[in-house]
């Protein structure tokens, strides 16, 4: 009887997904002849004990898919909505786990799935897992899967927005997703030519942006483009953050910021302003290329980590190579932006402002 293994994603979907479970599956069906099931809508599925075979024939065609054709959730293990009640279903999945002879789980996702993995591991399961997150955010991996094709996309909008921005002479504020990171808004912004690109790892002061919007004026440039992370936040507000009760205020405050700073511009700058949210298009449609290369070569070298019956890690991009980071090491941490990475120097020796 072959091995069975089980995959899941959880978290938000992203693209190269589909493309990750592939090459995972694929490697397994075709070197080791194991089985592979796909459990449906995350750890959820995994608790419910839902699940699909992951034959060849399901295998097929789903490279170019956006998204997962697993399902995905939120879920955590340990905090699970059941019977309007947040339960610890973590005994209930570890049952079902060797209820169904699983040799090993196979987690793909983002920042909270390495946690959640990384607490089944010590629940005492085999337990492999890939990074995928638009945001960027996983440490010790240099790219996640799904970054390249949002920051695609946000630099697309970027580009078109230069024609009516220039067109009225506005300025245009560009709200990208990022979570509580900037790589994405910092990655779209310098590609796209955006001229002020606010990230949260620098909070901004918005006399600071209004002077370096003046200044382009007095060149004769008629506009500006402005890149602003979902998670960026003003100096006041991080003032805000630092006292008893901060985090939840700065949170509330975050939801209308966007529109705030249009607002503060307009009235600084004496400019017409803007606002484009770019929300979940950044997460959907088909993977780039480069993302599907990337999430096929963490997904065949995860199973090639399962045929040497070797567990416990994460699947990361390091120097041009695949390697297994042991998941203790990723689980928790967060990758934000160095005040010294050589994206932030080129974007201040071009002229950009980033607020500060």
């Amino acid at each position: 009887m072959s091995k069975l293994i089980g995959i899941l994603t959880s978290g938000g979907d992203t693209p190269g997904l589909n493309s990750a479970i592939r090459a995972v599956g694929k490697t397994l069906l075709h070197e080791g002849g194991y089985t592979l099931i796909g459990f449906l809508d995350g750890f959820r599925g995994l608790m419910e004990n839902r699940y699909v075979e992951l034959n060849d024939s399901y295998l097929s065609g789903i490279i170019t898919r956006g998204g997962t054709i697993l399902g995905s959730s939120r879920d955590k293990p340990h905090k699970m909505p059941v019977g309007g009640k947040i339960m610890d279903m973590t005994d209930v999945i570890v049952e079902n786990y060797y209820s169904n002879n699983l040799s090993g789980l196979v987690c793909l996702g983002g920042g909270g799935t390495q946690k959640n993995s990384y607490r089944l591991a010590k629940a005492g399961l085999n337990i492999l897992t890939l990074p995928k997150t638009i945001d960027n955010d996983i440490v010790h991996t240099e790219v996640s899967f799904g970054y390249d094709t949002a920051m695609m996309i946000a630099t697309e909008a970027v580009d078109r927005l230069h024609s009516t921005a220039s067109s009225h002479h506005r300025i245009i504020i560009l709200e990208t997703m990022g979570h509580k990171v900037g790589w994405l808004a910092l990655g779209s912004g310098l590609a796209g030519g955006a001229d002020v690109i606010l990230l949260p790892e620098f909070p901004y002061d918005e006399q600071v942006i209004a002077d370096a919007i003046l200044r382009r004026s007095r060149e004769g440039k008629r506009f500006s483009i402005v890149v602003v992370a979902e998670g960026a936040i003003s100096k006041t507000m991080a003032k805000i953050r630092e006292e008893e009760g901060g985090e939840e205020k700065v949170e509330l405050m975050l939801k209308t910021r966007t529109a705030e700073l249009a607002k503060t511009l307009e009235q600084m700058t004496g400019r017409e302003t803007r606002v484009t949210i770019l929300g979940y298009v950044q997460r959907g449609g088909t993977p780039t290329p480069y993302d599907r290369m990337l999430s096929t070569a963490l997904g065949s070298r995860c199973a090639i980590e399962i045929m040497k019956d070797k567990w416990g890690s994460m699947m990361a991009f390091q120097h041009n190579k695949i390697v297994p980071v042991a998941l203790e090491k990723v689980a928790g941490p967060v990758k934000y932006i160095p005040t010294d990475h050589y994206l932030v120097e080129s974007a201040r020796k071009i002229g950009v402002c980033l607020g500060a």
